[in-house]
């Protein structure tokens, strides 16, 4: 069999681009520099005034200006998680080397996921056309509301035109849609694929709405760098965030013909629904197992070949507890030397661009040789029993990882990828971030 192709003779993917906007910086780079060094991106509001909500707290990405990525004039007729795609887009063009164009548009795949898209632009339109009446509002809104505008907006500045979707699978989206995005590679109809997830939500009526449901903490407006806190006996809620995470996925064989740089290979991907409740995980964990354990045979790997998790984590009592079972159900006794780490402890959660994010978090955890921490994990759970990586990095070697995202709706999506090495004739390039 060639050693182009994975086990099971499909092509193998690798990831020779990154890019990311986060409440933690504006790179990739800058963002796993304040992950690594313990710093939080969690802050007060500043997009609006919300003094008047119980919750007034946010992880924003901060000291952004489209103009920087894109012409003002189209900024201004986007959305913000447009806006923050284009950005991250642009970021792991260039760090792929595609920056000036694409060996072959149309074998160049684009999909991205967003859980809610525009969200904002609809808000603002309805209050402008109460308020101010029907020839104030915006020609552009419907345009810019669409969930499949981000993805637009990338194949655009990318001049993808090969297959193009978008995911929508509320907190699940960023992981199912990197492992969609593969599945365009693996079905021969792409050689780069432009893909990840996005969220732009820090907004008065979506706090509201997530702070009325009890699923925000209330209690941490004078100190929002504790408030999340995954794992720990004491948390409360999960921190809204927003911010993009794209990565460039190409097969391997083109990979090194033009000589990228390559910093992980996609493994495999997964997903299952609880079919239980719109808000509340299954109490069994289910579907939850379903999706890691589909995701690790997806990889063709054992489970004692993971030796990182990075947990959907969102510092809600249930979800917490709920993921720890999971792993235990699944992994057994080697639950306890797998570390688990919740990166959402220091940036919050960024809904539909959380899993994509994360993804990056984890090959950069891969090339740097170093574990994420688990912020604020002060007071332990019985229930919460696993190796958290507890407030300070730790030195590893990792060479698979699973990245998991469960979501609003039941759905649940993993990814696992892992360090590459290459065993093809020949002198193939491999980069270390």
């Amino acid at each position: 069999m060639s050693n182009y192709l994975d086990a099971r003779g499909r092509p193998r993917i690798v990831v020779t681009g990154i890019g990311m906007m986060s409440p933690l910086g504006n790179s990739a780079d800058e963002s796993w520099e304040a992950l690594i060094n313990g710093r939080s991106g969690v802050a007060r509001i500043t997009q609006f005034d919300a003094s008047h909500l119980p919750v007034q707290i946010a992880g924003e990405v901060k000291d952004f200006d489209p103009k920087d990525y894109m012409d003002f004039k189209e900024a201004r007729r986007m959305s913000r998680c447009s806006q923050l795609s284009v950005a991250a887009a642009t970021m792991a063009l260039a760090d792929a080397g595609l920056a000036n164009g694409l060996p072959d548009p149309e074998r160049a795949g684009t999909l991205m996921g967003t859980g809610v898209g525009g969200y904002e632009v609809g808000d603002r339109e309805t209050q402008i056309l109460r308020t101010k009446g029907f020839n104030r509002t915006s020609p552009f809104a419907m345009t810019a509301f669409l969930p499949n505008m981000p993805s637009y907006h990338i194949s655009l500045l990318a001049g993808t035109q090969g297959p193009i979707a978008t995911v929508n699978a509320a907190c699940a989206t960023g992981t199912q849609a990197i492992g969609e995005g593969a599945e365009f590679i693996r079905r021969g109809i792409a050689d780069i694929v432009l893909t990840g997830g996005v969220e732009g939500l820090i907004h008065e009526s979506a706090v509201a709405g997530f702070a009325r449901m009890l699923a925000l903490t209330p209690n941490f407006n004078d100190d929002p760098e504790h408030a999340s806190m995954p794992f720990d006996k004491n948390r409360e809620g999960f921190i809204l965030s927003e911010g993009a995470g794209v990565v460039v996925l190409e097969r391997l064989d083109h990979a090194l013909a033009r000589g990228a740089k390559i910093y992980a290979e996609f493994l495999g991907h997964a997903s299952s629904s609880d079919a239980f409740h719109v808000a509340a995980q299954d109490p069994e964990a289910a579907g939850a197992v379903r999706a890691m354990k589909w995701a690790v045979e997806d990889a063709g790997k054992a489970l004692t070949d993971i030796d990182y998790i990075n947990a959907h984590g969102t510092s809600t009592p249930m979800n917490d507890m709920t993921e720890t079972m999971a792993i235990k159900k699944l992994f057994g006794e080697h639950a306890y030397q797998i570390p688990v780490s919740s990166t959402k402890s220091s940036m919050g959660h960024a809904m539909g661009g959380t899993g994509a994010i994360e993804a990056i978090f984890s090959i950069y955890a891969i090339n740097k040789e170093i574990l994420p921490a688990t912020l604020n994990y002060n007071t332990p759970d019985p229930e919460c029993d696993l190796d958290y990586v507890p407030n300070t990095p730790r030195p590893a070697k990792i060479n698979t990882f699973l990245s998991n995202s469960f979501g609003l709706g039941g759905q649940n999506a993993c990814l696992v990828m892992g360090r590459y090495e290459n065993h093809v004739d020949g002198d193939g390039v491999s980069e270390q971030l």
